[in-house]
């Protein structure tokens, strides 16, 4: 029996893979999705996603997932942190960094206001609040 696997195209963009990144973890209910982009700011990325969970247990689901999702358009992970405390989840894939806090956590740190001055990218038509 045949199998019928749909082919997804890959993503080289830095842009559209922190697009897509959005609209993965928007798709499993991570909260106040923020979309930076960083690259005048700093050489580490180009692009910041940041997001929040719930839960611990969300927090780790939106990080697999996003990692899962990703892979399969072609985007290798370079590094994780956090995924021990689940507080702070970082997702490394080179031009793009994917944050996923929980509130108290990202409260804490302010990514946001410590990246203040870079251009946040309205994501508004990817997400479906």
């Amino acid at each position: 029996m045949e199998e019928n696997k749909e082919i997804l195209s890959a993503l080289t963009e830095p842009r559209e893979i922190a697009e897509y990144a959005v609209t993965v973890l928007d798709s499993k209910k991570a909260r106040d999705i923020k979309l930076l982009h960083v690259e005048k700011q700093t050489v580490i990325a180009d692009y910041f996603v940041i997001c929040s969970g719930t839960s611990r247990t969300q927090i780790r689901s939106l990080a697999d997932e996003v990692e899962f999702k990703l892979g399969e358009r072609g985007v290798s992970l370079l590094r994780t942190e956090g995924m021990d405390t689940g507080l702070w989840v970082l997702k490394d894939f080179g031009s793009v960094i994917v944050h996923i806090f929980n509130a108290e956590t990202r409260d804490f740190y302010k990514l946001e206001k410590l990246y203040d001055g870079t251009s946040s990218v309205d994501v508004s038509d990817l997400i479906s609040e």
